[in-house]
């Protein structure tokens, strides 16, 4: 049985480690209104939670600690700053060796217009998410910056031709039915 951290009734950090197990009915809540607006006031978050203000602040601080919450941020339409392209681009390394691997990936982390990438399986090593204003200035990007990364042997790339669904919000019900099966002080 886990045991219980006195200062906010949650369980053990290796308990909170293992999983989504540790979240009740506030903690998710709480994560699906931040997810919908992070800037709500403390006092607006508590009121659609239903909880006062002091627990509620525990509890985001808490989820923030435990690494539930990663950050804040503004979404930005990415055509309103003159990033009209956004280019998919899965990149084929020349070898799969753990060193050449984590040399390309620290790479990519360094560049701004790379604004997603996924390590991927089947074809490929990586599968970038790239922005840029025009396909001229892509097309430079690709020739001087992606083709000079280390260990890149191609690149294929795909255009997003329009968004349909960007920025969405994690689906939490599958966390709402473990919560349901187990109850805790809202404290």
């Amino acid at each position: 049985m886990a045991q219980k951290r006195a200062s906010s009734g949650r369980t053990s950090d290796a308990a909170a480690n293992a999983g989504a197990a540790v979240l009740d009915r506030y903690d998710i809540a709480i994560l699906r209104e931040l997810q919908q607006d992070a800037r709500l006031s403390n006092a607006e978050l508590a009121t659609r939670i239903g909880l006062s203000p002091a627990p509620a602040w525990r509890r985001v601080r808490w989820l923030e600690e435990q690494g539930y919450i990663t950050g804040y941020r503004a979404v930005i339409d990415r055509r309103k700053v003159d990033l009209g392209v956004l280019a998919f681009v899965r990149i084929d390394a020349d070898r799969n060796t753990a060193a050449s691997t984590s040399e390309l990936e620290d790479a990519i982390r360094r560049i701004p217009e790379v604004i997603a990438c996924h390590y991927i399986s089947g074809s490929g090593t990586f599968e970038l998410e790239v922005v840029a204003t025009d396909l001229d200035a892509f097309s430079k990007f690709s020739l001087e910056t992606l083709l000079n990364l280390p260990n890149v042997k191609d690149l294929h790339t795909s255009f997003s031709l329009g968004e349909v669904k960007a920025g969405a919000a994690l689906p939490l019900a599958h966390l709402e039915a473990a919560a349901g099966r187990g109850s805790r002080d809202p404290e």
